[in-house]
């Protein structure tokens, strides 16, 4: 029985592969809405979604530590949609978004 619990307790550090994503936002005239997603160990993924009734103009900062920043410019149609993606060279400890959208 103690093997059994020490070979799990072993396990749980392999299945825990996620980091930590924060985003600051700064929504202007948009009604917008946003999930985030760790697809890999070097990618981050953002995905808007627009409720409101016009489109949005967004600019989206991925920072991961010491590398140079990624910056994404999209427009969201109303009532849709974008994902947005980023691919470091590093591994992602942390990952840190600025959302900014304003109306079109």
């Amino acid at each position: 029985m103690k093997k059994c619990c020490l070979a799990l307790l072993l396990c749980l550090p392999l299945g825990a592969q996620a980091y930590p994503i924060d985003v600051d936002k700064e929504l202007t005239g948009v009604k917008l809405d946003y999930t985030t997603y760790d697809t890999a160990y070097d990618i981050g993924n953002i995905t808007l979604n627009n409720y409101g009734q016009v489109a949005a103009a967004c600019k989206v900062t991925f920072r991961n530590g010491p590398e140079a920043p990624r910056v994404r410019r999209v427009i969201v149609p109303a009532k849709q949609s974008v994902d947005v993606t980023a691919k470091f060279n590093r591994q992602i400890i942390k990952l840190r978004i600025a959302l900014s959208c304003k109306a079109q």
